[in-house]
């Protein structure tokens, strides 16, 4: 939330350009981080990766071939199993390399549509194991927590934004490691403030007990990065949270083959419904590659059915997307501020439960009444689809790109003020564009009625109200969409603070 304020006291008076946030991914040999890593390498274009880290987790460890481990409360006991030498790891699992060598053989086609891209090389270079041989275990550095460890204590004073997509622990060895070597220095209190401010944690769930009983005791200031409104359904069961409605087409069988699974090497890569695949070999929670059975024929398969089987070819799951969705660049700017609200998601007010949970739920649905965000399910596969597209494009002409939005990231104004506000949009396509502009009353803006004056046009004006106070926050949101296939969406949003 300091740097949201930090933007917006710089660029009253000059609009600079939103800063790329900094990123950290851990993530354990699930289907759905793997299927999450391949979104986040398409959209790699849009921040730093910084690290991509084997992690484990409650339901993924490597173990050291010898000693048996029994933890209660572990998957393995709950499916009235004994002890275990290693849970649900393949032998040389190595997913993060072949999805970044992927994205590698990619490379060539996906910079024709966008120079942003990094240089494989630099992905490769940062990929580490991390604390993969027991759950929970941090009593011993890592390759992955060292890595964690010198990016936190580094000089670049930007927010990193550590993706725990499966256990927290390697974050937790890291952060135990900064402790070990500075506590009782005089150093101390100026590194403390320094991971405090820099360590932003996007924790999918808790996979592990290391946050509990070490990062939250221990470091109780480092926050956690939470999305519990309005939450994009990207996770197992997305598909039935929006059964009935017009989103179901987002996860169908049809639309999954025909934008994504379709789509060359990385499609052909991305796990579906019915694929015949496994990521480990003789695991007994992961039928997903099976179909066509139902829940009792897939039990007497032996398989531990935790969800219900879907039709062939369509989606599964990315159950760690909602931890970077925000972060992407689409001119939401939503990372500045939990808050202010995105792809993934917002942040409402925590109850006591949250803060103490400090994590999304991972497979959190967009539930509630009246939800204060619009229906991103479109957007956010429609952009995904576009991206993929561009893995087999042979030139820029040959798929669709998101529209160009420029204009004030903010304003200041006093009330009954009249301000205008001028956007300039255009499409790299040439493609038609439809313009929007709304006022979002997210938690912690405005919660006022702002009339928008032509609110279908770039340009546009409105009147603080009367009764904004100062310090108050409006927040106003144009979406761009063009009309190419398929529709690629952008945005601005221009926060203005009154005087």
């Amino acid at each position: 939330m300091a740097l949201a304020a930090a933007v917006l006291s710089s660029c009253s008076e000059k609009q600079p350009q939103p800063v790329k946030p900094r990123i950290i991914v851990t993530c354990d040999p699930e289907l759905d981080d793997h299927n999450s890593l391949l979104r986040y390498l398409l959209f790699s274009t849009d921040y730093d990766t910084e690290g991509l880290i084997y992690a484990s987790s409650q339901v993924h460890w490597k173990g050291d071939g010898k000693t048996p481990q029994m933890r209660e409360g572990s998957e393995y006991a709950r499916m009235g199993l004994g002890p275990q030498t290693t849970w649900r790891w393949k032998e040389g699992e190595r997913f993060i390399d072949e999805d970044v060598e992927a994205y590698e053989k990619v490379y060539p086609y996906l910079v024709k549509h966008n120079p942003a891209y990094p240089d494989p090389a630099s992905l490769k270079a940062v990929i580490r194991e991390g604390n993969i041989t027991f759950e929970a275990d941090i009593t011993e550095d890592t390759p992955g927590s060292e890595l964690i460890k010198q990016v936190l204590l580094d000089d670049d004073p930007r927010p990193v934004f550590v993706q725990v997509w499966g256990g927290p622990s390697t974050v937790a060895r890291a952060l135990k490691s900064i402790e070990e070597q500075y506590a009782g220095t005089p150093e101390w209190d100026a590194v403390r403030a320094k991971v405090n401010a820099k360590c932003k944690l996007c924790l999918s769930g808790a996979q592990d007990t290391s946050f509990r009983d070490y990062i939250q005791p221990a470091w109780p200031e480092v926050e956690s990065v939470i999305i519990n409104a309005d939450i994009t359904p990207i996770g197992y069961g997305a598909m039935r949270s929006v059964a009935g409605k017009a989103d179901t087409l987002y996860y169908s069988a049809a639309w999954t083959r025909e934008n994504i699974s379709s789509k060359g090497l990385i499609g052909s890569m991305y796990r579906v419904w019915g694929d015949g695949k496994q990521m480990v070999p003789g695991d007994v929670t992961d039928y997903f590659g099976l179909s066509g059975y139902t829940r009792e024929e897939l039990r007497e398969m032996g398989y531990n059915v935790w969800t219900a089987p879907g039709e062939k070819d369509s989606f599964i799951s990315e159950g760690d997307t909602p931890c970077f969705l925000n972060l992407i660049g689409n001119g939401l700017r939503a990372w500045e501020d939990p808050r202010w609200g995105g792809w993934a998601g917002r942040m409402k007010e925590l109850s006591e439960r949250e803060k103490q949970m400090g994590y999304t739920a991972p497979f959190g649905f967009r539930g509630g009444s009246a939800p204060l965000l619009p229906d991103f399910i479109p957007a956010v596969q429609n952009n995904f689809a576009a991206r993929m597209a561009w893995t087999v494009a042979p030139d820029f002409a040959s798929a669709n790109h998101e529209p160009v939005v420029t204009g004030p990231l903010s304003l200041s104004a006093k009330p009954g003020a009249t301000v205008n506000i001028k956007a300039s949009v255009s499409d790299p396509d040439g493609n038609a564009l439809t313009c929007g502009w709304a006022q979002w009353k997210v938690y912690g803006a405005f919660q006022g009625d702002v009339a928008i004056d032509s609110p279908s046009t770039p340009a546009t004006r409105v009147t603080i109200p009367a009764d904004a106070a100062s310090g108050d926050q409006i927040h106003l949101i144009l979406t761009v969409a063009d009309g190419g296939t398929p529709q690629c969406t952008a945005y601005l949003r221009t926060v203005i603070t009154v005087k």
